[in-house]
């Protein structure tokens, strides 16, 4: 576990320091999730009540022990074999993979190798390139010192408000689809440009609801095989205008049709989503899908299909500390590759601790390479009274702002076929919106190509 989350900083502070500005964090993030409306499921019939359970059921394994974490979820230590991902269709004679995945070799590029006629200059910041120490990766389940025991694995228990926070028991836990949105014809084909802040049209108590996703994003071409990639993103706790919004900041390893039903994706990062979680608190998450977010994939173990076989990192658990305006920096790395062993694409979080994997089996075009990935920040804009929503994207300041203030992708690097990590060469950069968030690329040598990226949503160039 030592290392996972890293801490960057611009003025030193001792831990009691640390420990103050933790529980404002805790005490900011219950407030901001009372102010949040989830009144709507106030009456609920019976028959509906029964269905969520059924479902609830099938995803919450009887648990070897049960851990009640400080900020109110409930862990439940699951034996490997019992877990949610097992039961799918296409995993019933799926055996967990137990010999260790291959880990990709690091090969060094030189600084002058890197082209930059696409950055925006380098970066001379001196704060970004010193790290000052490192900690331990921990979320909040783990102050009490209670882990699950060998064998197990930590899933966060789901229960009914959970459910009935979301719009029904259908998408709980899925991403909205993109199919059959309207599209602006000089957009991109990276899954952000599917609608210049893409509108999504949906039912809800038989009426129509529209949202829209805003980004900024860098992205590779769409010509080269891929096998993974890796970056370290800082963690922050962006505030959240309505339940229904959401906040994150994420890589995509994608193959397939942007424009079709056949986009395969997976995903990992850090969201703050009070209608999945109930809170307004940065949590690690993760996603797939195979089939362009319409009926197959789900959030973290939401469903089947993700296998969890390290047995002290909770996916859909809070992440902290997180980062402070002008103060520390605290960061995650995300690696996700593809095992050449045996196919499965693997999940690696902070200094190569492995917290699980999608099998070849869930994926079409997956099951071969990656064309395409992309990190960056994604926002939920309801329009709430037909303004642009004021949910921020990272810190909520923009890439111009820097260290300490913006929020940040650094060391953006890809897997090759050979298995080997290489510096990201060739990026582009997209922001549908640029007076709502923004994006500024860069490289230097210790941070390598990287990013700056976010923004306060609603202000007055962004009405």
């Amino acid at each position: 576990m030592g290392g996972l989350l890293k801490r960057k900083t611009t003025s030193s502070s001792s831990p009691p320091f640390l420990a103050f500005f933790f529980l404002i964090f805790l005490e900011r993030s219950v407030s901001v999730a009372l102010e949040l409306d989830h009144s709507k499921y106030s009456q609920v019939s019976s028959l509906r009540l029964e269905r969520i359970q059924r479902h609830l059921d099938k995803i919450n394994k009887p648990a070897v022990m049960t851990i009640q974490s400080p900020d109110g979820d409930i862990i439940d230590c699951i034996h490997k074999r019992k877990q949610p991902a097992l039961d799918h269709p296409l995993l019933k004679s799926h055996k967990i993979q137990k010999v260790p995945p291959e880990m990709p070799k690091v090969k060094t590029v030189k600084a002058e190798e890197v082209k930059r006629d696409y950055y925006n200059g380098t970066s001379s910041n001196k704060d970004e390139r010193a790290v000052i120490s490192s900690r331990s990766a921990w979320q909040i389940w783990h102050q009490n010192k209670t882990r699950c025991p060998m064998g197990t694995v930590p899933i966060r228990r789901s229960t009914v408000h959970d459910v009935l926070r979301g719009k029904s028991l259908y998408h709980f836990g899925k991403k909205q689809s993109r199919m059959g949105l309207a599209r602006r014809t000089d957009a991109p084909d990276v899954v952000s440009g599917n609608g210049h802040e893409i509108f999504l049209a949906s039912k809800d108590n038989g009426g129509m609801f529209t949202l829209m996703l805003d980004h900024a994003i860098a992205y590779t071409g769409t010509s080269q095989e891929v096998y993974g990639a890796r970056a370290t993103i800082n963690v922050w706790d962006p505030s959240i205008q309505v339940a229904n919004e959401f906040s994150l900041s994420q890589v995509w390893i994608l193959s397939g049709s942007f424009d079709g039903s056949d986009l395969n994706s997976i995903e990992a990062g850090w969201q703050v989503s009070p209608e999945l979680y109930g809170d307004s608190r940065p949590r690690l998450f993760t996603y797939w899908t195979s089939d362009s977010y319409q009926a197959t994939g789900c959030y973290n173990l939401l469903c089947s299909g993700f296998v969890q076989t390290n047995s002290k990192i909770a996916i859909g658990a809070a992440i902290s500390p997180v980062s402070l305006v002008s103060g520390n920096q605290f960061d995650i790395t995300i690696l996700i590759w593809k095992d050449p062993k045996l196919g499965n694409w693997w999940m690696g979080f902070g200094d190569n601790t492995l917290v699980g994997y999608w099998p070849s089996e869930l994926f079409t075009h997956l099951a071969g390479h990656a064309t395409m990935v992309e990190w960056g920040g994604e926002v939920v804009n309801s329009r709430t009274n037909g303004a642009h929503t004021s949910t921020q994207m990272g810190s909520g300041h923009f890439a111009e702002d820097g260290f300490g203030k913006a929020s940040y992708f650094r060391n953006l690097e890809l897997v090759d076929s050979d298995n080997s990590l290489t510096t990201v060469q060739d990026i582009s950069t997209l922001a549908e919106n640029t007076n709502c968030y923004n994006i500024k690329s860069s490289y230097n040598n210790e941070w390598g190509t990287h990013f700056y990226f976010g923004g306060p949503g609603n202000n007055p160039r962004c009405p």
